[in-house]
């Protein structure tokens, strides 16, 4: 099913982007999106339109990404102000309640949009993330993040995603390159640059450490919760996976083989195993 591209406007005033699936009826359940740091909304292409033939899929772009406005303030680039846009975006659009899925960053949101408003949650789908992240992938993501990423010639930018994300993505060949460059990248001028606001390092590279999370983990309780992680993820160890199987009940768990952080959701037999677990919950 096609989507039809939505602005909305933020409390603070910014223009905010949203792809969205309508799905097959008025009153089908609704499903939220949450990309991860540096991606953006088109991340969920494929799993939207999946999951469109029974839901209405929403997939926004946070400030700072893809088609929603870059913030003059970069201080305004954290998760609490990313929550408080997705809240504003479903009080406008009248949605009492979601089911979320949310990779990496998004995933945290999801953590923290059940937090803050219980009600509004159902079903819970974390890509690669948890209330216990591992230094090596932060330290990874800080240091990416801190390296400047000028616009370049498409093949230049494609070659550097290569080669940054080759543990993640191991069997990815050329097409699957040009793919993810097209998928994170504009081009202007001829030049590729990703679509992102530099600016949304600032708060992350020599930020604070984050706070304990396995309380807000703890208030996913009393809802379905899947975790998927990538079987060579430095942000999510197998131990910690462990952990919050332990301590959440009923928790459901997949790990995709040769994927690092983060799985696609579209690698064979994941994609079907999501729209499962959604379709059940």
């Amino acid at each position: 099913m096609k989507h039809f591209d939505r602005y909305y406007t933020s409390d603070d005033g910014l223009r905010l982007y949203c792809r969205d699936y309508p799905g097959p009826t008025a009153d089908a359940p609704v499903l939220v999106c949450l990309p991860g740091l540096t991606r953006n909304s088109k991340d969920f292409a494929a799993l939207a339109e999946a999951l469109s033939e029974r839901c209405r899929v929403l997939c926004p772009d946070m400030r700072g990404r893809g088609r929603s406005a870059r913030d003059p303030d970069p201080s305004r680039y954290r998760p609490d102000r990313y929550c408080a846009d997705m809240l504003t975006l479903l009080d406008q659009l009248g949605i009492p309640r979601v089911g979320l899925i949310g990779t990496s960053l998004g995933g945290l949101m999801a953590m923290t949009l059940a937090a803050l408003r219980p009600a509004l949650v159902g079903p819970v789908v974390l890509n690669d993330v948890g209330p216990e992240l591992d230094p090596r992938g932060i330290d990874r993501i800080k240091a990416y993040l801190s390296q400047p990423q000028p616009p370049a010639a498409p093949e230049v930018v494609i070659a550097r995603l290569a080669q940054i994300n080759a543990d993640v993505f191991p069997d990815y060949g050329p097409d699957d390159w040009r793919a993810l460059a097209m998928a994170t990248c504009v081009i202007e001028d001829s030049l590729m640059t990703t679509d992102v606001d530099p600016a949304i390092a600032q708060n992350l590279v020599g930020g604070a450490e984050l706070p304990n999370l396995w309380p807000l983990f703890g208030l996913l309780a009393g809802r379905p919760v899947l975790v998927v992680r990538g079987e060579r993820s430095d942000v999510l160890s197998a131990a910690a996976l462990q952990r919050m199987a332990g301590r959440l009940p009923g928790l459901q768990t997949l790990e995709v083989p040769g994927r690092g952080h983060a799985p696609t959701l579209g690698e064979a037999g994941v994609r079907e195993r999501v729209v499962g677990f959604l379709r059940e919950a």
